[in-house]
């Protein structure tokens, strides 16, 4: 059975549009490299060192085991301040929906101070309270993070249908059975866009975090090629963040996002 070309033409339309969004993406970063190489032939390697000279550093830093462990320890550090803070934001911002009295502390105080203390005053102060180690590091990242966890918790929590509430509570009146069967369910975009924004803005901090408080880690290994003026492995340590935190929003991020929106449309 033939096609009506009505229906076909949008379709070609479509896929022409998208293969010449994808040639001006691939034309705009063979520019950007080409600048980069031109750039860095024009002036001293430790000013600005060209992409090979940083693709040879990263092909060294991938056969050292050492390196490689600073960078894993960086993986650890985020994972366990976007843990730390998930929790704690959430516990706090269940607080004030279930004892109405503290939420003035929480949404009034609380949660503004923690949204404006800056990164760099909690290392500051870390390095004082704990030293420069690794529980440092988490804890300025998860410092930083829990007021993103709080406001976006809150943001559903109020979301929520009083009716629906009304309905649960009209059946049981045991919370923790309500919170587990219709306040939770109800919050997973809010608790999947949550982990989004700590995941990114993590790597943020954690870098100002291990260069300044921590033993290891990336931001560690920026501070020593700062030192020895190895521009190529500050370049290859940036280029490793940006494949990383690319690749997770890409094949991790971006799919559980599509499955949410079809569950919740459906």
């Amino acid at each position: 059975m033939d096609v009506p070309a009505a229906v076909t033409a949008p379709a070609a339309a479509g896929a022409a549009a998208g293969r010449t969004a994808r040639l001006a993406a691939h034309l705009f970063t063979l520019g950007v490299l080409a600048a980069w190489a031109a750039w860095g032939a024009s002036v001293e390697s430790y000013q600005m060192p060209g992409p090979l000279a940083v693709a040879e550093r990263l092909g060294l830093f991938f056969t050292d085991a050492h390196e490689i462990g600073h960078m894993f320890w960086s993986f650890g550090h985020i994972i366990a301040a976007v843990v730390i803070s998930f929790l704690i934001g959430f516990a706090l911002a269940l607080l004030p929906w279930y004892l109405g009295a503290t939420r003035r502390m929480m949404h009034g105080r609380l949660t503004p101070f923690l949204n404006s203390y800056p990164g760099i005053g909690w290392t500051m102060l870390a390095i004082i309270w704990f030293g420069v180690n690794d529980f440092t590091v988490v804890f300025v990242i998860s410092m930083v993070l829990i007021p993103f966890a709080i406001i976006n918790m809150r943001e559903g929590l109020e979301a929520l249908d009083p009716e629906l509430l009304e309905m649960v509570r009209s059946f049981s009146r045991r919370r923790l059975r309500a919170l587990l069967l219709l306040v939770l369910p109800s919050l997973f975009p809010f608790m999947f866009a949550t982990l989004r924004i700590s995941f990114g803005v993590s790597w943020k901090v954690a870098l100002t975090a291990e260069l300044f408080g921590g033993n290891s880690g990336l931001g560690y290994m920026l501070n020593l090629a700062r030192n020895d003026f190895d521009t190529p492995l500050i370049f290859g340590i940036i280029l490793i963040i940006i494949a990383f935190v690319y690749s997770v929003e890409r094949f991790v991020f971006d799919p559980v996002q599509k499955r949410l929106a079809r569950h919740h449309a459906g």
